[in-house]
């Protein structure tokens, strides 16, 4: 029987996918969720420092929720497409592309 790799778990918070580690990209869980979120948000995917998930808590319902403000949809600190624009610039400031 061949040895098949199975996809890291992943969450979801506010529309933003990440590892169960709350990172962008993951070296512990092999996972990579850039493209999917910059295609998301409408970006055409580049090399970029991944973004990290701010700590969050479950509400009963199973939704992910900020700590901080107790938001679901908190633009403070769940402001993805700020966050992956400013990491796109900054790559490509730094040359990659």
């Amino acid at each position: 029987m061949a040895d098949t790799a199975s996809a890291p778990a992943t969450i979801e918070v506010n529309d933003a996918m990440f590892c169960t580690h709350f990172k962008e990209v993951c070296d512990l869980c092999a996972f990579d969720g850039r493209e999917e979120n910059d295609s998301f948000f409408g970006f055409d995917p580049i090399d970029r420092e991944g973004i990290e998930c701010p700590a969050a808590t479950m509400t009963k319902d199973g939704i992910y929720q900020c700590k901080k403000h107790g938001s679901t949809s908190c633009n403070q600190c769940y402001g993805w497409k700020k966050q992956i624009t400013r990491a796109r610039t900054a790559a490509k400031k730094a040359g990659k592309k």
